[in-house]
């Protein structure tokens, strides 16, 4: 597999062997690959049965918690038949897992030793884990308001936490001048993070026999889920393993609003508290390429209140399943959406369910 960096915005290319997060002229990266075929490693039962479509040239510098391979489940929201992908269920609690995996062990395979990286938690909690893994210092930057659970788990894996006041904006805004000499693992700005995202794609073409869902539900904060689904479905479009992309939507705070405002050419609106931590964020750095892949799908962006939020919680827990907020954003879409008439009555249509709800928030 041939895999390259590319900026976004100048388009100067880099090889994968130089450890970079950005490129010299301040632009995205993103990662482009030819793949011709590939072949599932059926015995491992970890999202390194993909390993062929994944970065990594040295089998040995990977860093694995035997992450990936969630359960995909038939449940029943608002009298109709979907699937939730129980993504809470990785080693840390979080779907973070997948690119936190695939990055760190990209970063080993640099022979970096020390990492920095801003969360609302689970993210700074996957990337936490990996570098403990891996046997690289790795310092954490949140917002002062995260919550103690996610605070306590990071620190349990012997990162340094650096709180932050402010909201999720002034801490990606701290962490730049530690990224100045220090490698920035940052889910959000490194493409490598999105390689690992990706491979849930896979696991859904795979759990449905060979398809791709019709329609897929996404919470959407800086979009590292929803971007890495669309790399991961594009994959299988252009390996001609499927037919088409799924349709995507995408699902914001009514309190955070950046990628609907994009997506509908509204003003933004303020940001202000809500219930779902993990996707209030202002000022996502991929906002032009979120609302670009939902485009792509023809997909749409809609936004939940709080209070549908903690419903959507609730109607899962009825059901045995104990989420976060950020994940109950996906069954208030998924409601709204019913509402709305975008659900036709037999489609096929896949729930992630990103974090915990052991991680309270």
């Amino acid at each position: 597999m041939s895999t390259k960096f590319v900026c976004q915005e100048c388009h100067k290319e880099y090889s994968l062997d130089q450890p970079i997060w950005r490129c010299s002229c301040g632009g995205l990266l993103e990662l482009r690959s030819k793949v011709k075929k590939f072949r599932v490693v059926d015995e491992d039962r970890s999202l390194w049965r993909y390993r062929e479509l994944l970065p990594i040239k040295d089998q040995s510098a990977i860093v694995t918690l035997g992450e990936g391979m969630t359960p995909l489940l038939k449940q029943k929201l608002g009298g109709h038949q979907v699937y939730v992908k129980l993504e809470f269920l990785s080693p840390t609690g979080s779907y973070k897992d997948r690119g936190a995996a695939v990055m760190l062990s990209k970063i080993r395979e640099w022979g970096i030793k020390q990492i920095v990286e801003d969360s609302s938690g689970n993210a700074g909690a996957a990337i936490a884990a990996y570098a403990a893994a891996a046997g690289i210092e790795c310092e954490i930057y949140l917002p002062a308001e995260t919550s103690a659970g996610k605070i306590k788990q990071i620190r349990a894996y012997g990162s340094k936490v650096v709180k932050v006041s402010g909201n999720r904006d002034a801490t990606s805004s701290a962490v730049m001048e530690k990224a100045s000499s220090v490698y920035y693992a940052s889910h959000s700005w490194n493409p490598l993070f999105f390689e690992g995202t990706k491979t849930m794609a896979y696991e859904l073409w795979e759990q449905l026999g060979g398809i791709s869902p019709e329609i897929i539900i996404l919470p959407v904060g800086n979009g590292t889920m929803l971007l890495g689904a669309y790399l991961g479905f594009r994959d299988l479009l252009e390996l001609e393993m499927i037919p088409g992309l799924p349709r995507f939507i995408a699902i914001q705070s009514a309190h955070c609003t950046p990628v609907y405002a994009e997506f509908n050419s509204l003003p933004d609106k303020v940001v202000t508290p809500t219930v779902a931590e993990g996707i209030s964020v202002g000022n996502p750095v991929r906002k032009r390429d979120i609302v670009e892949a939902v485009r792509a799908t023809a997909g749409v962006v809609l936004t939940v209140g709080d209070e549908d939020v903690l419903h959507g919680v609730e109607e899962l827990a009825k059901q045995g399943i104990y989420v976060e907020p950020t994940s109950g954003t996906v069954a208030a879409g998924f409601y709204q959406a019913l509402r709305k008439g975008m659900i036709p009555a037999k489609a096929n249509v896949v729930l992630p369910l990103t974090g915990s709800g052991l991680k309270k928030g």
